[in-house]
């Protein structure tokens, strides 16, 4: 889940302060999870390939 940082590419120099990183909660996906969906009090994010995982 978001928690698990241990997935996402480690490089944060670029990100302008006040942005934040949205990587695809897909199991072994490092990509930009720019597709959000709300899932109870938070939201989950997932890249265009794996968009349909929200419905989960």
């Amino acid at each position: 889940m978001a928690d698990d940082f241990t997935k996402y590419p480690s490089s944060t120099e670029t990100t302008p302060a006040g942005l934040f990183e949205h990587w695809c909660e897909h199991p072994g996906c490092t990509k930009w999870g720019g597709w959000g969906f709300p899932r109870g009090k938070q939201t989950v994010w997932f890249c265009w390939k794996h968009r349909g995982d929200a419905e989960n």
